[in-house]
């Protein structure tokens, strides 16, 4: 039996992509190694987000060559999509998928003889169809389990790559998403995570988005339902209300907001104002007990001054935002903003998100105190240090002491403490 290693670099929706694809290989006589082991085949699932992702997938591809030399490799995914000529180029490389083809990987592997120069499988036309998923996804590493309903983005925000990574927005068949997520929770999963692009944009037949949490929340056995990043102008208060009253949807949203100032997000395309991200944060925090909340701030975009960052600074200071993931804006050849100016300087970039790192460790940890002393709910997913490490619904993370296994176990635990950017609790 052939072995082979999958590596995923970026986001949530590749990681959900990787374990169909490993699904799929398995289905196909392969057997999933784990890293270190001498393998047959190598398959790693691309980012293309920014530059550095760029430069990371590069990197990655050629340590995997380095260590196995003989091993078939496979690069799929969203740099593969854009840039497939460029991998081309580095030797080593036996096959190349762009991402209308790399969920049929396994079709494209007769033999894995290594090749004077790589297959290329690429089409630049994404379909816009619906899509079904003929697999499971195949993780052995997450208590969570992330399940794809939707995939592409026809938004098209101008510092943003995606929409041409992986094509216009597209929903998975309604059937097809509750068949997987059964097939999950008969696998002992008890979190799902909702995974893709532009997850409120869902639309199959009549369904919506809604349509899917309310679907899910019926299925026996499945005891936790996540959302992952969701479009500020796609959470309805209709979704939120729903959230409040269900036992299973997680206190949680990760809502971008990218930028407070509005003539910033009308340059990035940005279907929202300051004011409507504000009325969508604020009613969320008001309706959803102890709910958890995150953001994206991007610093550095083309034209933001001085005024325009405090602008972002002092919403996100005034708002029940309980986290943030801070990025600096890098030139994304291809995009809206690329030709964009003035730029702004290497080292304000830097020191902007120097600045907005360090208020968003102060928020997470002023959020965190406010649970100290109570019980709460952890899904434990690994050990570290002799010490158990979960989430609660509303994503805060927990370490606990226990000589016991508490894999994929949920457990009511006493908050007692801060470690760092965890807190650290007892078992009931």
């Amino acid at each position: 039996m052939s072995k082979a290693v999958l590596y995923t670099l970026g986001c949530r929706l590749n990681q959900a992509e990787t374990a169909l694809i490993a699904n799929n290989l398995k289905n196909a006589g392969f057997e999933i190694a784990g890293e270190g082991e001498a393998v047959d085949l190598t398959v790693i699932n691309t980012c293309t987000v920014t530059e550095q992702a760029d430069s990371k997938c590069r990197q990655v591809v050629r340590q995997s060559i380095r260590k196995n030399p003989h091993t078939f490799v496979a690069v799929v995914g969203c740099y593969a999509q854009m840039a497939a000529n460029q991998i081309a180029q580095i030797e080593g490389v036996d096959l190349i998928v762009g991402n209308e083809h790399k969920m049929r990987l396994a079709d494209f592997l007769d033999h894995l003889g290594k090749r004077d120069k790589p297959t290329i499988i690429h089409t630049t036309k994404i379909s816009r169809e619906a899509f079904t998923v003929d697999s499971i996804g195949l993780s052995d590493t997450y208590t969570r389990a992330n399940l794809k309903i939707q995939d592409g983005c026809s938004l098209v925000c101008s510092f943003c790559i995606i929409a041409k990574a992986r094509g216009p927005a597209r929903s998975r068949v309604f059937e097809d998403i509750l068949a997987e997520a059964r097939q999950l929770v008969n696998r002992g999963y008890k979190e799902i995570v909702l995974t893709g692009v532009n997850i409120g944009t869902y639309q199959y037949k009549d369904y919506r988005f809604l349509d899917v949490l309310q679907a899910l929340d019926t299925i026996d056995g499945l005891e936790r339902i996540r959302i992952s990043s969701i479009e500020p102008t796609t959470v309805t208060r209709e979704i939120i209300d729903f959230m409040a009253v269900s036992a299973k949807i997680c206190a949680h949203l990760h809502i971008p907001l990218q930028s407070g100032d509005d003539g910033l997000l009308q340059s990035m395309r940005r279907k929202h104002t300051a004011d409507d991200y504000c009325q969508i944060i604020e009613y969320a925090a008001s309706t959803i007990k102890d709910i958890g909340i995150g953001t994206d701030i991007m610093v550095g975009y083309p034209g933001e001054g001085q005024e325009q960052f405090v602008r972002t600074k002092t919403l996100i200071a005034d708002l029940p935002v309980t986290y943030f993931h801070v990025f600096s804006y890098s030139d994304r050849k291809g995009t809206g903003a690329y030709q964009m100016k003035p730029k702004v300087d290497a080292r304000i970039k830097k020191e902007r998100s120097r600045i907005m790192t360090e208020m968003g460790k102060r928020k997470k940890m002023a959020f965190y105190n406010q649970f100290l002393g109570q019980t709460m709910a952890v899904l434990f997913e690994e050990k570290h240090n002799g010490k158990w490490e979960g989430f609660t619904a509303n994503y805060m993370r927990v370490r606990v002491p226990s000589a016991m296994d508490l894999t994929n176990q949920l457990r009511r635990v006493h908050l007692q403490s801060l470690d760092g950017q965890k807190i650290i609790g007892v078992l009931i």
